[in-house]
């Protein structure tokens, strides 16, 4: 299996698809916008070329990898000779399930279906398909070509066939796989999001501050970024999308977003990508600055 496909070449897209390439996977990356793309293979260049200058990797692996990918805006020609779909749109419901039964529709019948989704019921998302048997979740944490995780999502009726396949495959990425089973937010969300919730709610009663509190579970918790900053660096959209889909998937008050949360989404305070969360990216893009709102 050595021809892949990739939809979406926004943050995870790209770098899944940067991965696969690296590794002398056949790439093809699919998006409806061409600026999207354009986008994406420049971001894959940016990163090898870091990768170059740290001597992890010779100008040969960056243009063997580069050559490794090829571009397309129409899922039906970018999928003919897929043996693996990695789907990687944007975190919604409705825009995977379509983008599901056009998969079904155009890849041939014994293409895996895998998504990247890091909430989304794996067998939702399959029983839009005729080959629920052939779907699976392959979570991938951010930044792709850096992070050994990857969570292998068994749905329903996920056969054991394919999911040996992916386990396998993700270790030829040179990735540490492992079996979850499908129940909103997988592990590693249903276990984070609680807690970036718990320190937005942290903030929002007054306890500490943006800084005091990342400080605290930094040095204390030895996590390598605070949970604030870390929401930053996954969008606090993305956050509070998966919280909406915890929250209906277990009717349990625990997973209902802070209000602060809600309210910054709706301003526009995404985090790194807008410029703003709870910290100031207008200078740089390290959490160095509170936001003015927080100061």
């Amino acid at each position: 299996m050595k021809n892949i496909a990739v939809i979406g070449a926004g943050t995870m897209g790209n770098g899944i698809a940067h991965t696969f390439a690296q590794k002398g996977f056949k790439v093809q990356l699919i998006d409806i916008s061409q600026q999207a793309l354009d986008k994406g293979l420049a971001t894959i260049t940016k990163n090898l070329d870091r990768m170059v200058a740290k001597e992890k990797i010779t100008e040969a692996d960056k243009e063997a990898t580069l050559g490794n990918i090829s571009t397309y805006t129409n899922i039906k020609d970018g999928v003919e000779y897929a043996g693996l779909v990695v789907e990687a749109a944007t975190e919604n419901v409705d825009l995977k399930l379509k983008i599901f039964k056009d998969l079904n529709n155009a890849c041939p019948e014994d293409t895996i279906l895998a998504t990247n989704t890091s909430s989304i019921s794996i067998t939702q998302i399959a029983a839009v398909t005729d080959r629920p048997e052939m779907v699976i979740g392959m979570h991938f944490m951010n930044p792709v070509p850096i992070m050994k995780l990857v969570e292998i999502i068994r749905g329903y009726n996920t056969s054991n066939e394919v999911t040996n396949t992916i386990m396998e495959i993700s270790k030829e990425l040179g990735k540490v796989p492992v079996e979850v089973n499908d129940y909103p937010g997988f592990v590693a969300n249903r276990i984070l999001m609680p807690m970036i919730n718990e320190s937005i709610e942290t903030l929002y009663n007054g306890v500490a501050g943006v800084t005091e509190i990342d400080t605290v579970m930094k040095l204390g918790m030895a996590h390598p970024m605070g949970p604030l900053q870390l929401a930053d660096f996954i969008g606090l959209d993305v956050c509070l999308s998966i919280l909406h889909v915890m929250y209906e998937g277990f009717k349990n008050p625990k997973y209902a977003p802070c209000p602060l949360l809600v309210n910054m989404v709706r301003a526009g305070k995404l985090g790194v990508k807008s410029g703003e969360g709870f910290y100031d990216y207008s200078e740089t893009r390290k959490a160095e600055k509170v936001a003015k709102q927080f100061a």
